[in-house]
């Protein structure tokens, strides 16, 4: 019998670096462009390399992790920056802050307590297809300040879920019946994942790259601080949403006394909660406690909690160092969200920023900050169609329509809250918009057509609950 034959030839896609071709070629004859009143001429090499690097990521040219290392070791052997200048991102607090939370996510997998916690919820309010709505909904919030990964919550916890409540009443692509309930269990599990990851710094990647920037404008915010001025929108918008897809894109099955019932049986074969996972639970209670006091009241800061977090699952067993340098996903973050801060901090310091927003400004000269505030969240909002991810979205252009909004006198918070808060929300749009959307959409239970309308449905009601309702509720808050 014989064996197919391996090449070991390696075979590129060129095509998946044509675009970081181009931004390359593009980066290099801006390089060459003189240097205005108060930009290094180095700025301009950052740039080229910055740009290099989003399109990149856009096009998926590497894996994030690698293009990022590879910019990295360009800005050094091109002398854009010295060693320790490039290598300087590695020291900030929020990116350690995001691998801590990474591995603490790891316990809730590793003990299934995210597993138990969500049929456990499906039990509770799974009689109808609306109450399994919530039940997704509900299972995302409590995740989510723990996970930092919307597509490791979506993919490794509620996705699972999902399609085996679906299968389990004859709901599949196969047999052509996405409509019974998969097509509402899936979209309202998008946009609740959306929604999560929006309401606290923990829960999205890119959230804490937002605070970095907003921490060089001299606009600190705390994870405490954050989780406030989200509640109000995130809780509306966590009521309202399952509801408003059940009304939009109706399920045909509307009772469900069976999940029930599927939810319970498995909460049997998981059997009673180990040890492993009361521990996980007290960590996570210990954690959020701490994060929303420990700054004001014990000069704790967050990524020193996540630390003390992380130490506590190690001592206590639940994690083991295997499971630490096995956490591929922390360890892949470090590297790209290090150069990505990096880079942002040294546009700016090289007066790069300043410059591109000044004339961004004087476009917007005569408009008053009443109008200039929606103009530039539409702007920044809609933009996405063009972004296969949030985090490239967030490095490329958060700062820049920061800093503008700050010059066109818009209240600091306002236009900090906005834009950060945008800057999940916005993945609704697309199927590709950020990393969950490709798995859930993936799985075939919406056509390409309704997930497009239903995003762009989506969207106005984001806007109206987060930007509308929610810059009154940050006024109360005297945030502005």
């Amino acid at each position: 019998m014989s064996h197919p034959q391996h090449s070991n030839k390696v075979v590129f896609k060129g095509a998946n670096f044509l675009p970081l071709f181009i931004a390359c070629t593009v980066g290099a004859c801006i390089g060459f462009a003189p240097s205005p009143a108060g930009v290094e001429p180095k700025a301009w090499q950052l740039l080229a390399i910055f740009s290099a690097l989003i399109v990149g990521l856009i096009g998926k040219a590497l894996p994030m992790g690698a293009i990022s290392f590879l910019a990295l070791t360009t800005l050094i052997v091109t002398q854009t920056l010295t060693l320790k200048e490039a290598l300087s991102g590695f020291s900030h607090p929020i990116i350690w802050l995001v691998v801590a939370a990474f591995l603490i996510s790891k316990s809730f997998i590793k003990t299934k307590l995210g597993m138990r916690l969500a049929y456990l919820l499906v039990a509770f309010l799974g009689k109808k297809t609306l109450g399994l709505g919530y039940g997704v909904a509900f299972t995302e919030l409590i995740l989510a300040p723990a996970i930092p990964s919307n597509t490791a919550r979506a993919g490794g916890i509620i996705f699972p879920i999902v399609r085996a409540l679906a299968v389990s009443f004859g709901s599949s692509p196969e047999r052509h019946s996405q409509r019974l309930i998969g097509s509402y269990l899936t979209l309202t599990a998008y946009y609740c994942n959306l929604i999560t990851s929006t309401m606290f710094i923990t829960a999205m990647a890119a959230n804490p790259l937002i605070v970095a920037v907003l921490l060089n404008h001299h606009i600190p915010i705390t994870w405490g601080q954050w989780a406030l001025a989200a509640s109000l929108p995130g809780v509306l918008s966590l009521i309202t949403i399952p509801y408003l897809v059940h009304k939009l894109y109706p399920p045909e099955i509307k009772e469900t006394p069976e999940a029930k019932d599927l939810a319970i049986k498995n909460l049997q074969q998981m059997g009673p909660m180990s040890k492993y996972e009361w521990i996980t639970l007290v960590v996570f209670f210990l954690l959020i406690v701490l994060w929303i006091c420990g700054e004001s009241y014990l000069s704790i800061d967050s990524t020193t909690v996540a630390f003390l977090g992380v130490c506590i699952l190690l001592l206590t067993g639940v994690l083991t160092w295997e499971d630490i340098k096995r956490e591929h996903e922390a360890w892949d973050t470090l590297i790209w969200f290090s150069t990505l801060v990096m880079i942002a901090t040294y546009l700016n310091n090289f007066g790069l920023i300043g410059w591109m927003s000044s004339h961004l400004r004087a476009m917007m000269t005569n408009t008053s900050w009443y109008w200039a505030w929606p103009m530039l969240v539409l702007s920044y909002f809609y933009s996405h169609y063009l972004f296969a991810s949030n985090t490239a979205h967030v490095s490329s252009m958060y700062a820049a329509f920061l800093t503008v909004g700050l010059h066109l006198h818009i209240p600091p918070y306002l236009i900090a809250l906005s834009l950060a808060f945008s800057s999940s929300l916005f993945a609704c749009l697309t199927h590709y918009g950020t990393g969950s959307a490709p798995i859930l959409f993936g799985s075939e239970y919406v056509n390409l057509k309704t997930w497009w309308k239903m995003g762009f449905i989506m969207s106005f009601i984001f806007l109206t609950i987060w930007i509308g309702i929610g810059s009154l509720w940050w006024k109360i808050l005297h945030l502005w």
